[in-house]
């Protein structure tokens, strides 16, 4: 008796019938700079060296984490492809790149079109608010891999930055000010505590609609990240743009000091911005100290620029005006790469 690929668990026409559903989508992030259509083995992507004489490639890799858990039982599937761009653009905008193209990861144990579409939807409304073209990706089917109606993404972003224009820190020096940018809420960090927190000790239900929350913990739970992309050209060669980073894991005490040089720290003022209320609810069910929520959570800033202390009322205009909250959060004091939270 022979046996095929689909009673092995490999559905190949469900594979066929997703890249024909997610074609079209795909297409519409596409640059003029991409010379490749879908199904090609790999993406080829026109570097334009009239724009960058002396161009430098910067690459990143990220992924939800298990944020994709809420997907997962929410059943909403839309959102998360969002905070995997988000993830990777972010971290290569730090160094002043700009996103070129996305290439994703979509694993599961057994595929369903229309789910992985969803997901895929996402992915493509976060290459549009970066404006990186999605050139690629790989979906694998891998049965009994995974849980039932589970999966995992992994996202890969490259850019490019004019050598000379390459944005490091280095020039980083004392009374620098520090703006940080609005979160949209948690964005893809501390789930784990989240899940903990949460569901464990305070048996809430993503249905639960939470007052202070003003909606249920589903859709406050899977806001997407922000992508901060347009905020930096803004201010591009407006203001003198001394360093950036990117509020993930380890919050702002553990990715600010990573752009420092030595001799560096800084003071930050946590009343200086508006703290959204889920890391205050967070906080209050698990009865957690205020030093861990820092370290864990964004606390309601996704991104920090440090800029001369000249242009601060210059940036955070600019920012404002480009629907971006920008808050003066702090300064750039004398230290051992140390923030100093008060």
């Amino acid at each position: 008796m022979s046996i095929t690929y689909k009673q092995a668990g490999v559905d190949i026409d469900e594979a066929d019938k997703f890249v024909r559903i997610i074609s079209p989508m795909v297409k519409t992030t596409f640059r003029k700079e991409v010379l490749t259509d879908i199904g090609l083995f790999a993406g080829l992507f026109k570097l334009n060296t009239r724009k960058y004489r002396q161009p430098v490639l910067v690459s990143g890799t990220d992924g939800v984490g298990t944020k994709l858990k809420i997907a997962f039982e929410a059943d909403k599937h839309d959102t998360v492809g969002v905070d995997l761009v988000a993830m990777c653009v972010n971290d290569i905008l730090t160094v002043g790149a700009e996103p070129l193209f996305f290439l994703d990861y979509f694993a599961t144990g057994k595929l369903s079109a229309e789910k992985a579409s969803k997901v895929i939807k996402g992915i493509v409304e976060g290459c549009k608010q970066s404006g990186c073209a999605l050139i690629g990706g790989e979906t694998a089917e891998l049965p009994g891999f995974y849980r039932e109606n589970e999966y995992d993404l992994a996202g890969f972003a490259v850019g490019v930055v004019e050598k000379s224009e390459i944005i490091d820190g280095t020039k980083i020096e004392e009374g620098d000010a520090i703006i940080g940018l609005a979160s949209s809420g948690l964005h893809s960090n501390g789930f784990s505590l989240v899940r903990k927190v949460l569901f464990d000790i305070g048996k809430f239900k993503l249905e639960d609609h939470i007052p202070e929350l003003g909606c249920s913990l589903a859709e406050e739970l899977l806001k997407p990240t922000k992508i901060y992309v347009k905020a930096y050209f803004a201010l591009k060669n407006k203001v003198k743009i001394k360093g950036m980073a990117h509020i993930t894991g380890g919050g702002i005490p553990g990715n600010l000091p990573r752009i420092f040089p030595d001799g560096i720290s800084a003071k930050i003022d946590k009343n200086s911005w508006d703290i959204p209320p889920i890391f205050s609810f967070i906080e209050r069910v698990g009865n957690i100290d205020k030093k861990e929520m820092f370290r864990v959570f964004n606390m309601g800033i996704g991104y920090v620029f440090v800029v001369d202390s000249n242009d601060t009322k210059k940036a955070l205009n600019i920012l404002n005006r480009n629907e971006y909250k920008a808050y003066l959060i702090g300064e750039v004091i004398r230290g051992k790469g140390k923030v100093r939270i008060v």
